[in-house]
């Protein structure tokens, strides 16, 4: 009988399944595309002959190009440009290039100016955060991480709450959105940031709106902080999940603080604590390449991040790696507070319940919800300032501009934008760190855990592939911030090997698109 040991390889590696050759060939399990999230991406998890996880890799099958694309344009129209990567945090890549182009242009805004960035930008974060909450990572828990798959949408979290609940929120959320389209030009893709200082003037009536929906949105970050809080916390299964090991890695953590590290989404110095919670660096926007380095896999069109003087030493945690995290829980990580009340007094709640630094990454969804209050707070804080008025909204850049560096705190974590440009102003080069690329080695380590902690044996239901979903849903990734691809068509090699190493196949696709097998 003739050798068909290739074929039946080729066979395995292409269903995906160990039907033949089970005592050699590893089973892997595919979930593509992974839910709930902004942009694309699968995880692939490889199991031994015994069934147990031996690699699971989080991919990200997109090739990233603005930072090409964007070379020999104007400087001035980036805060357009970039906000079109993606279509649910333009506001944060729009506010990244505005801040960028001040520096570019050494210019600094007036106070007015400022006050109305900050405002626009808080009530952004603020509906940020409650679609994250309600439509994308709540739903693992008002609905539960294991119900079926049609239910764990915001439709399901409608059905457990009720219909005036969900009501509340999408109410909420179009009147945010429709005070940022009020100023911003436009609610998904925003127009209003210009080089030393913002486009549009707040009137009194203008200002009156903001204060009627930031009262409003206060109470609805309270309401949502009580349902979290109900549903959540007092449920010990779902305590229980957020603090197990499965979930948890000691690792560094950025953000932006204040002068009194308190958390501020728009300004401040960037502050990276250690492992332990201890203040390892702070450091403005200018010195952030002598900080942070970006490692390259093959299996991912996304560069990981890590803090350059300590070192890429692989996907490992501790303080001897590198690796660290942003987003709403290395943000509380790393400051010494809140800069409102309310805010504040659930921010201690937060400690005082799961110690300082909080290592367990499902423990994000919380602290996003603290960041929520704390959003809307502070729209109530600028909407009641009176120099939101002032009709002195733009200093006119005269310098020539050489090169400037941006930098907010995106829903989803710290985002940079960088840009260098000839006398004329025509960007020369641009570098773009978003948030999932600074937690991307992070969202992979967790990604692995969860899969071994919970997958044991040939038979995984669906709900536990969710609980691995949730590893990296707590970070609220946009992968549509972190790649794009330029040419329409990503160049992919494929390598099937067998168990003893060997290459059995090779797929080859080119930009062109054209797939050949070798």
């Amino acid at each position: 009988m003739p050798d068909q040991s290739q074929e039946t390889l080729r066979k395995t590696w292409q269903e995906g399944t160990a039907k033949a050759n089970t005592n050699y060939v590893r089973r892997r399990i595919t979930i593509d595309p992974i839910t709930r999230l902004e942009g694309h991406g699968k995880i692939d998890i490889f199991l031994d002959a015994a069934g147990q996880v031996e690699r699971a890799y989080f991919q990200v099958p997109e090739l990233r190009g603005f930072e090409k694309f964007v070379q020999g344009r104007p400087a001035e129209e980036m805060p357009q440009i970039t906000s079109r990567i993606c279509g649910v945090c333009p506001t944060a890549h729009h506010m990244a290039a505005t801040k960028a182009l001040d520096a570019l242009y050494q210019v600094d805004p007036p106070p007015a100016a400022k006050k109305i960035r900050e405002l626009i930008y808080s009530t952004f974060m603020t509906e940020d955060h409650a679609l994250h909450f309600y439509f994308l990572g709540g739903p693992d828990f008002v609905v539960g991480p294991e119900a079926p798959p049609a239910e764990r949408n915001v439709l399901g979290v409608i059905g457990k709450v009720g219909v005036e609940t969900g009501k509340k929120v999408i109410a909420m959320r179009r009147r945010l959105r429709e005070l940022i389209a009020l100023v911003g030009g436009k609610a998904a893709h925003p127009v209003f940031g210009l080089p030393g200082g913002v486009a549009k003037h707040v009137t009194s009536d203008m200002r009156k709106q903001f204060q009627d929906v930031a009262a409003e949105a206060v109470e609805f970050a309270q309401f949502t902080l009580g349902l979290f809080e109900d549903v959540v916390l007092k449920n010990t299964d779902y305590v229980n999940l957020i603090l197990s090991d499965i979930y948890t890695h000691r690792t560094y953590y950025m953000g932006l603080v204040d002068d009194s590290n308190r958390v501020n989404f728009y300004d401040g110095q960037i502050r990276v604590v250690t492992p332990e919670g201890k203040e390892w660096k702070k450091f403005g926007p200018e010195q952030y390449l002598e900080n942070v380095a970006e490692h390259v896999e093959p299996w991912s069109y996304v560069k990981f991040c890590y803090l350059k003087p300590v070192g890429w030493k692989g996907f490992t945690e501790g303080i001897e790696s590198g690796i660290y995290s942003v987003a709403p829980l290395a943000r509380l990580n790393v400051s010494d507070g809140m800069a409102t009340p309310l805010a504040q007094t659930a921010y201690e709640k937060f400690f005082s319940t799961l110690g300082k630094p909080v290592h367990h990454t499902l423990a994000n969804h919380w602290a996003r919800v603290v960041e929520l209050l704390y959003a809307a707070e502070r729209m109530t804080e600028l909407a009641a300032d009176p120099l939101l008025t002032d009709g002195n909204i733009r200093v006119l850049p005269t310098e020539k501009p050489r090169e400037g560096i941006g930098v907010v705190e995106a829903p989803r974590g710290t985002l940079i934008h960088h840009y260098q440009t000839d006398e004329n102003g025509l960007i020369q080069k641009a570098n773009l760190i978003v948030a999932t690329q600074n937690n991307a080695a992070r969202i992979a380590m967790s990604v692995e855990k969860a899969a071994k902690g919970l997958i044991s044996g040939a038979d995984v239901p669906e709900g536990v592939l969710n609980k691995v979903e949730m590893a990296f849903r707590a970070y609220d990734p946009c992968h549509g911030c972190a790649t794009h691809s330029l040419p329409g068509s990503m160049p992919l090699l494929l390598r099937v090997r067998s168990h003893t190493g060997e290459t059995v196949a090779v797929l080859r696709r080119d930009f062109n698109g054209s797939v050949h097998r070798e």
